[in-house]
């Protein structure tokens, strides 16, 4: 969960000024938290306390406007009766972590949880399907499973080609917001790095929809590796401290 955050503050600054390269400043001065640590957060709150998950996660953006949300979802959040809008987009993906955290010891269940909190508003079949290949490999991961074996699981479960290496994605790689063509090459941009802040940058590199790829890629990522603490620490201190809600819930997650 900290990797959703920490991969949407250090992907923010590229979303809309993309790179090509791994080299570039990981805790820029004009980094933020957007829509990605608000969902993650929210999502955290609904599993961890059994919440309505719609009117919760409308709560959570509300407290938090003007954070990047697409167009659908911003109609979504202020909607009296709010239904699902089958859609694909990756916000399917960024948001679903808690999931596999929450539930580590169980994987139907972190797969029930996934679906819980993606057919409020993903209810498209790849929507559904990338959030569960996400949760899936992160929790395959906090199992002590290798790169290699959740390589062939999720390609194996979810027909993702998940065969190239992110340096052959990287050159005709474009910004796209659907889990189709971002799910796949955040599991890849983790599952190749060889450290948390590797996965990350490989997410960026891609010089695609950068904070929310490094936000899929980085609970998997995490799972792999962890977070130094010290990155951990810079995140709430520079980036999070007007947050108080966001880090009252990582607190407790991570605490438990």
């Amino acid at each position: 969960m900290w990797g959703a955050i920490i991969g949407d503050i250090a992907g923010s600054v590229y979303e809309w000024d993309r790179i090509k390269t791994k080299d570039f400043e990981f805790f820029s001065e004009r980094g933020r938290f957007t829509d990605d640590s608000v969902c993650t957060a929210a999502v955290a709150d609904i599993l961890l306390r059994d919440l309505p998950p719609a009117a919760t996660l409308q709560e959570w953006c509300r407290r938090h406007p003007g954070m990047s949300y697409g167009g659908w979802f911003a109609e979504w959040m202020h909607h009296e009766s709010p239904e699902p809008y089958n859609s694909f987009g990756n916000g399917a993906a960024m948001r679903v972590s808690p999931a596999a955290f929450l539930n580590r010891d169980d994987l139907p269940a972190s797969l029930a949880a996934s679906d819980r909190v993606t057919a409020i508003t993903h209810d498209h079949p790849e929507g559904m399907k990338g959030a569960r290949a996400t949760v899936h490999a992160i929790w395959l991961a906090l199992n002590g499973q290798d790169p290699a074996a959740i390589r062939a699981t999720i390609a194996t479960e979810y027909a993702y080609d998940l065969s190239r290496t992110v340096d052959e994605i990287r050159p005709g790689y474009a910004f796209n917001e659907t889990c189709q063509e971002t799910v796949p090459e955040s599991i890849t941009c983790a599952l190749e790095s060889a450290s948390f802040e590797d996965a990350i940058r490989n997410a960026v590199s891609l010089g695609g929809d950068s904070d929310t790829v490094a936000a899929i890629a980085g609970p998997i990522a995490e799972a792999l590796h962890g977070i130094p603490r010290e990155m951990r620490a810079v995140a709430r201190e520079r980036y999070l401290g007007g947050a108080g809600d966001i880090l009252a819930v990582m607190d407790e997650v991570y605490e438990g």
